[in-house]
């Protein structure tokens, strides 16, 4: 490199990159946590009114007699964004985890804003993934 490029370079690298979509896989684990099933499928009727999912609207969680912590979990693909989520009540707080890459973890976390108050409660940040637990309450 010559003295321009190398100014030109240093220049550029302190700049932040668009994200590369290789790198950030554009699906989101989505973990609904001990919660009842009515506010699981609130909580994942909101998500499929903004994205694609694994979980078809007639997929409702159903309660398992005698469980003491039941997950529910979906996958969600958001690549496209569908439209906002209507609010959507909760008898109780639900506890959320989301599993994938930064821009998409974010992307959920936005689109979760529309049905219900959010509140990031824990984070584990990896090179090119991150995990977020969200406490999801009624607006």
């Amino acid at each position: 490199m010559n003295s321009a490029e190398q100014a030109s370079h240093a220049e550029n690298s302190d700049r932040p990159q668009p994200p590369d979509p290789s790198v950030q896989p554009d699906e989101v684990l989505v973990e609904v946590v001990g919660c009842a099933a009515q506010d699981a499928h609130a909580v994942f009727s909101a998500l499929r009114e903004s994205f694609a999912s694994d979980r078809a609207a007639d997929d409702v969680p159903t309660e398992i007699n005698g469980a003491s912590a039941t997950v529910w979990t979906a996958t969600v693909d958001v690549t496209d964004l569908h439209g906002q989520a209507a609010p959507r009540r909760l008898t109780a707080p639900v506890t959320v985890d989301l599993q994938g890459g930064y821009w998409a973890v974010n992307r959920i976390r936005e689109s979760l804003t529309h049905a219900f108050a959010v509140r990031v409660v824990g984070t584990a940040a990896g090179d090119q993934e991150e995990e977020v637990q969200l406490r999801l309450e009624n607006r």
